[in-house]
């Protein structure tokens, strides 16, 4: 028995993780133009992109190597961006999971800023910890990406170091070069104190957006 790759819907307060789809197709072409001023470094498509799109991430699915997952609002229901599991990895035994990377993540901008991506990433940080019980989990992003490593920094996972010539840019006008990758990573005996961080951060983000009477 191989460990199998499949990500399951996960839900919170403030979104719902679905396993992605050419559903969620017109919702993300909206999402994807609403401010694209916040994605020099990061794999966003053009509206008219979101297809293929996610026909790539699907052909990824079907290879083993990532369970991709459109983000959803609970407040509108619409699917305001996308993320995914990564590059699983088995060291000990074919059968269990050791170490995962999330990535591929990207949000519309009105979504930015409102605790969405704080609690999709305790979503599955919590599940690989504690359903798959992995020793890591691992993030990478552009080393220039400044908003994305503050981001990450946020959920308490530590930098590693920045790995030169890494992996693929993906920098408009830089197609068929590589970059520099900052590299962080969250253990499984740091996870009790960074879940409470996160859940922190998450109730502090749903309270700021219920109404006062």
């Amino acid at each position: 028995m191989t460990f199998t790759l499949k990500g399951p819907s996960l839900e919170g307060t403030l979104v719902r993780l679905e396993p992605l789809g050419h559903r969620h197709a017109a919702d993300l072409a909206v999402a994807a133009e609403e401010d694209r001023g916040g994605y020099a470094y990061t794999w966003v498509p053009r509206a008219g992109e979101v297809g293929a799109y996610i026909d790539a991430q699907l052909s990824r699915a079907a290879s083993g190597r990532l369970a991709p997952y459109a983000q959803i609002s609970l407040a509108t229901g619409r699917a305001v961006g996308a993320t995914a599991y990564w590059e699983p990895r088995s060291w000990l035994t074919d059968d269990a999971l050791d170490a995962i990377e999330v990535g591929f993540t990207w949000l519309a901008g009105s979504a930015q800023g409102t605790g969405l991506n704080a609690e999709a990433k305790l979503l599955l940080f919590r599940h690989a910890f504690e359903v798959w019980q992995v020793s890591r989990v691992d993030l990478k992003t552009d080393a220039r990406n400044t908003r994305s490593r503050a981001a990450i920094e946020k959920t308490g996972a530590r930098l590693e170091g920045v790995l030169r010539n890494w992996s693929r840019s993906w920098a408009p006008g830089e197609e068929g070069r590589l970059r520099d990758s900052a590299i962080y990573s969250i253990t499984a005996a740091e996870w009790p104190e960074r879940r409470e961080r996160m859940e922190r951060r998450v109730r502090s983000a749903a309270d700021a957006l219920t109404p006062r009477r």
